[in-house]
């Protein structure tokens, strides 16, 4: 195939959920947007589905009835140790449950009712900048394309073409990391979430529409190593030693037997822009799960870079003025909280030192409320 012979405003590597609440804004702006997605819509993830009530005005003013929906609102918190403590508290700003097949398919149509040009099983084989003309070529499996910016919202895989340019380097520290993620039947009140806490790992379970629940775990790629790579052996023997978990695992009904898995995930030190590319949500790296809401986060870079993004288009930007913009405006939104992330994160999925943390946070009911609130940002 050839592609077409249009010029888009602007292209999306990947149509996760930060890309294609890029390419809703964009296009209701008026700017042809087109996306490329190597899978079919809709499809299920490997994600907490929990978002921040931080993200919930911005679907509704970009289109999604989520009110009409009948979604369970989250406002409890309950935190466990592998010795079966369990920290209570209220969760604030809170969020809402969801999953990632519902969503992310709202979204789909929604850019397509737009005007958002979408190429589904479409995988982009090379990005590159053409000097002369002041456009991005982008080669695809369905032809070429050429557009005035290229965004990447690829998630925590970064391409084979982007790390051939040697722009991303893992940390010296960074580990391994596999996600497996569940959908079932149990008794949990709707209002509340659980984070439940292993040895090297971290498991939680809210309520999403269909009446499911998302049970969604990560865990160091050496619990799965040692377990002979078996997922059901490594819950066993690892997950099961928290008791809750155990009664979970043991007394839900499952929606299905057979985990959706993510493998080889590492959280890396990255920029939101690099080889002529903006990137948002996990494609811009560092988003690890106690960050507070990668989803969330995700939604909000797609504001601030839509943002960004008009003013180039109208002529109000440069495009030096607007990486400048978009980088301060990145880092001023998520530098804490990323750090705050990394920090819990070093505390959490440890025997001895999470269990001395929520006891101790049990304690400061100030303290724990103020460390919620570095995961939860803001309504925008």
């Amino acid at each position: 195939m050839q592609g077409d012979d249009v010029i888009y405003d602007c292209a999306v590597i990947g149509g996760g959920l930060s890309g294609l609440c890029l390419a809703i804004q964009l296009a209701g702006e008026g700017w042809r947007v087109v996306v490329f997605e190597k899978n079919d819509f809709p499809l299920h993830k490997v994600c907490g589905e929990y978002i921040s009530m931080e993200s919930h005005e911005f679907l509704i003013r970009i289109g999604l009835p989520l009110k009409e929906w009948d979604l369970p609102y989250i406002t409890e918190l309950g935190i466990s140790s592998e010795q079966g403590f369990m920290l209570e508290t209220p969760l604030g700003l809170g969020g809402f449950g969801i999953s990632r097949y519902t969503l992310d398919y709202e979204l789909y149509l929604l850019a397509v009712k737009k005007g958002v040009s979408i190429h589904q099983q479409c995988k982009v084989q090379k990005a590159s900048y053409l000097e002369a003309e002041g456009l991005s070529l982008i080669q695809t499996t369905k032809g070429s394309f050429k557009s005035k910016i290229v965004c990447g919202s690829y998630g925590k895989y970064t391409p084979a073409f982007v790390q051939e340019q040697g722009d991303y380097r893992a940390e010296k520290n960074s580990r391994n990391h596999i996600g497996v993620k569940y959908h079932i039947k149990t008794s949990l009140p709707q209002n509340r979430i659980e984070l439940h806490n292993f040895n090297d790992g971290y498991c939680g379970i809210s309520k999403v529409d269909q009446d499911w629940y998302c049970l969604c775990y990560l865990s160091s790629a050496e619990n799965l190593r040692k377990n002979g790579n078996s997922i059901a052996q490594m819950e066993e023997q690892v997950l099961y030693k928290n008791p809750f978990l155990k009664q979970y695992f043991s007394n839900s009904e499952f929606v299905s037997r057979q985990p959706l898995v993510i493998s080889n995930v590492q959280f890396r030190q990255k920029q939101p822009y690099s080889s002529h590319m903006f990137l948002l949500g996990d494609a811009a790296g560092s988003i690890s799960p106690l960050c507070g809401n990668g989803m969330s986060m995700g939604m909000r870079a797609s504001v601030l870079l839509a943002e960004g993004i008009n003013a180039y288009l109208r002529k109000e930007l440069t495009k030096d003025e607007l990486i400048a913009r978009y980088t301060q405006a990145w880092n001023s939104a998520f530098h804490t909280r990323i750090k705050a992330g990394y920090y819990l994160q070093n505390v959490f999925g440890k025997k001895t030192s999470t269990q001395l943390a929520l006891k101790t946070l049990s304690l400061f009911p100030a303290l724990t409320k103020k460390i919620i609130s570095l995961t939860h940002g803001k309504p925008f």
